[in-house]
């Protein structure tokens, strides 16, 4: 018991202090790395463990009081206390409007409101703070594209690349535009050897024609990661431009938008430790200075006259009206807890859970598994199907047991049309799941099917 408290007080440092990574990090394939704090190592193998903690929604009881086993944050992140607390103390002390205000109030909210895009443009290595814009959330961003760079550049008889596999909010907003513009959406298939979208497939739809291409750097369902880096080139060759969907790769991976070499990346802040409502647009600055705006309003405007207006420069240009203030104050604070532990910490701590997942969940008789076979290929998150057992059912009965898992399509239908499955079941784990996690979610996933057995189906 002595050791795990050191060893719980040494990991909840991380968020406060420098945090070193192991050598075993640097060496490709490592199974294992170290936090280092204080001159102490603690394995990433138990980060979740000793981080639980510092996240009070995960210390309840559910069902006759059932200890809470939150698997669903690949829908939304729960929040440490530095988030919370740093909500709580933007509204009890420096709430107020930004940007215009000469009072204290506002001048700390405005400081506090810019500091948390600095801090994001520092976490996904943007080139300049001018690149981040503020959006409710990736949703959002990609509607933002789609109507201002996509109604400027898209027209008549240019193609949109994208894949079928992708979650809903990188489809429909690509749809809706190409019926605009008398474009047409040419969709990558799903690759069932692989596990994941059909990369050479893609890259064969891109041509002349192609004006955009579109793609989750890890998909929401099947956990695979994109090889951004061979699309992009395609991409580039072509002519076209690229936005990659970062809500499921920001969260858990170390993330250089200038190395990824795409044009916009979007991500939801809710999925990063951070508060719902809030999320960002990254976009190469040249491209948002030709981009028109998304609303109008107040705060996006340079001069108005009854005449006409002229418009701010980016990002300002596309955060019409008071913004949400603090919800970016708690983003902000997010991304100090997530740089404070160190992405590859936690990229090394999702890659040993996501090879656990795979193992164990393999390992149940009647379950069949998508994404890619190796847990060493995917994120730590699994979508499966049980035999005999609807998604929905399962995922109502487990609950009982205080397994907190999604059913459903997860925003993918075109995805489960190609799986040929109307739904399925799906676990995600973040940074504070660990191994225990995954042995609850499989021991009552035996005891459903049993009680389904039991009941003929």
């Amino acid at each position: 018991m002595a050791a795990a408290m050191q060893m719980l007080a040494v990991c909840c440092a991380a968020v406060r202090g420098p945090v070193a990574v192991g050598s075993a990090a640097r060496r490709a394939g490592a199974r294992m790395t170290t936090v280092t704090t204080a001159g102490a190592p603690v394995s990433t193998a138990h980060l979740g463990a000793a981080l639980r903690a510092q996240f009070p929604a995960l210390h309840q009881t559910v069902y006759d009081g059932r200890p809470l086993v939150y698997l669903d944050s690949a829908a939304t992140s729960h929040k440490p206390l530095a988030v919370i607390e740093a909500v709580r103390e933007f509204y009890e002390r420096d709430n107020s409007n930004v940007h215009r205000g000469a009072h204290a109030l506002s001048i700390r909210a405005t400081n506090a409101y810019e500091a948390a895009r600095d801090k994001l443009a520092a976490f996904v290595n943007a080139a300049s703070r001018r690149e981040i814009v503020f959006t409710r959330g990736a949703t959002e961003a990609i509607n933002l594209v789609a109507a201002t760079w996509g109604e400027m550049n898209v027209r008549a008889g240019d193609e949109i690349v994208i894949s079928e596999i992708d979650h809903h909010a990188n489809i429909v907003p690509w749809q809706l535009l190409a019926q605009r513009a008398g474009a047409t959406v040419r969709y990558a298939r799903y690759d069932a050897s692989t596990g994941g979208m059909d990369a050479e497939h893609m890259i064969s739809l891109i041509g002349p024609r192609t004006k955009l291409v579109a793609f989750a750097h890890v998909s929401n369902v099947l956990g695979s990661i994109a090889p951004v880096h061979r699309l992009v080139a395609a991409a580039r060759a072509a002519g076209a431009a690229v936005l990659i969907d970062g809500c499921q790769s920001v969260p858990h991976m170390p993330v250089d938008v200038q190395a990824l070499g795409a044009d916009f990346y979007v991500a939801s802040g809710h999925k990063m430790c951070g508060p719902t409502g809030i999320g960002f647009l990254w976009g190469r600055l040249d491209v948002l200075e030709t981009m028109p705006p998304y609303q109008s309003g107040g705060e996006m405007i340079d001069q108005v006259t009854l005449e006409g207006s002229t418009f701010a420069s980016p990002p300002g240009r596309f955060e019409a009206g008071t913004p949400a203030i603090a919800q970016a104050v708690g983003l902000g604070a997010a991304v100090d807890y997530l740089a404070g532990l160190g992405m590859a910490n936690v990229e090394a701590h999702e890659h040993d859970l996501a090879r656990y997942l795979v193992e164990r969940l393999s390992a149940v008789d009647g379950l069949a598994l998508y994404g890619p076979p190796r847990g060493e290929a995917r994120a730590a998150l699994a979508a499966f199907s049980v035999a005999g057992v609807h998604a929905n059912d399962l995922s109502t009965f487990i609950d009982q047991d205080g397994v907190a898992i999604r059913a459903g399509h997860h925003c993918t239908q075109p995805l489960h049309a190609a799986l040929g499955i109307s739904a399925s079941a799906r676990a995600s784990l973040y940074v504070y799941s660990t191994r225990a996690d995954v042995d609850a979610l499989v021991e009552s996933i035996v005891s459903t099917q049993r009680l389904f057995a039991q009941l003929g189906g």
